[in-house]
């Protein structure tokens, strides 16, 4: 089955060179990769596969308006032609915050390890700061970077860190502004504390996930318990409903699903197996059982793989993660 990010990337090779480069500079750096990645691994594409492609492409399309797209630069042509540069200039600093973050933003684009060696010798405050704003995935690669006792003191910050000043995140993005360069506009608000904490831990991995939730734990123990029930983990995949299941079904591929399913319990595999057909469960479980030992970090690494795509659409709307912390939907 064909996933989203493939159709993407089939998409953008038929285009040509400098149009799909054109639609690139829209997408956030991570999409930018995976697509980038799924193009490289393209081989020997059907006529047929092409043109369901397209026409996925026209489906979706046809439901679309242009209203919305490319807002920020007409909201700013339009109020600096109503209202003269320097009176749309001030009224523009008060509706689009947090503009100027393309120092922040051009992190994104950087490899972890890139990240973890520019920002290493800064302020644990500082760096917990950076970190909120980048991806959970992204922050958790470079906090393993980090010395330990540096990586454990950026957790805490990260768990009781509300909110950050204007001002101090405009100086932060110019110091880093001036050692690279880049752009782009801040997508979301700056926002850190126990939410982001436990995102980015969902993403550490076994002993050092656990090495770290014991540090806050000896300081905090109710600051602990407060990001243990914000994690998500591949276990609680039980908690999502049937119909989310089979989204989620929908983006995984074969391969990956069996690997992760190597260390799940036997409740979590009869609840996959039920939202397939007879006949994938029946493939899916002679899979499992002829698959030989395989490598508890290939297990993790791809249980991880899957919870990005739960996260993605979970944070699209399209499911509903469940537990005590989600919101019921009605």
């Amino acid at each position: 089955m064909t996933t989203g990010i493939e159709k993407s990337a089939i998409f953008l090779m038929t285009l040509g060179e400098s149009e799909a480069a054109a639609v690139l500079k829209y997408l956030e750096p991570k999409e930018v990769q995976r697509i980038s990645s799924a193009m490289m691994k393209l081989k020997n594409l059907g006529r047929e596969q092409i043109a369901q492609v397209f026409h996925d492409f026209f489906i979706v399309a046809s439901d679309k308006t242009t209203i919305g797209m490319d807002s920020s630069d007409y909201i700013r042509g339009m109020l600096i032609q109503a209202l003269g540069d320097d009176k749309a200039a001030g009224l523009l600093d008060r509706i689009m915050t947090n503009s100027d973050t393309s120092g922040i933003e051009s992190l994104k684009w950087m490899d972890p390890g890139s990240v973890a060696e520019m920002i290493c010798n800064e302020h644990p405050q500082i760096i917990a700061t950076i970190l909120v704003h980048l991806d959970p995935d992204q922050s958790a690669d470079v906090l393993k970077m980090l010395p330990e006792r540096t990586r454990n003191d950026v957790l805490l910050r990260i768990s009781t860190l509300d909110s950050v000043q204007p001002v101090a995140l405009h100086e932060l993005n110019d110091v880093l502004g001036k050692l690279m360069s880049g752009g782009g506009s801040l997508k979301k608000n700056l926002q850190g504390g126990v939410g982001a904490a436990a995102e980015i831990l969902n993403f550490m991995g076994g002993a050092l996930e656990a090495e770290m939730m014991e540090n806050v734990r000896s300081f905090d123990p109710e600051l602990a318990q407060k990001i243990e029930d914000k994690m998500f983990v591949f276990e609680n995949i039980m908690d999502i409903d049937d119909r989310g299941i089979q989204l989620i079904l929908r983006e995984v591929q074969s391969e990956s699903l069996i690997i992760a399913l190597k260390g799940a319990n036997e409740e979590l595999r009869e609840k996959i197996f039920k939202n397939m057909s007879t006949r994938a469960a029946e493939m899916m479980r002679e899979d499992l059982e002829s698959k030989g030992p395989v490598r508890l970090s290939d297990v993790e690494a791809n249980q991880k793989e899957i919870l990005k795509i739960v996260r993605r659409l979970s944070d699209e709307g399209q499911i509903a993660l469940g537990g005590k912390n989600e919101e019921a939907y009605v």
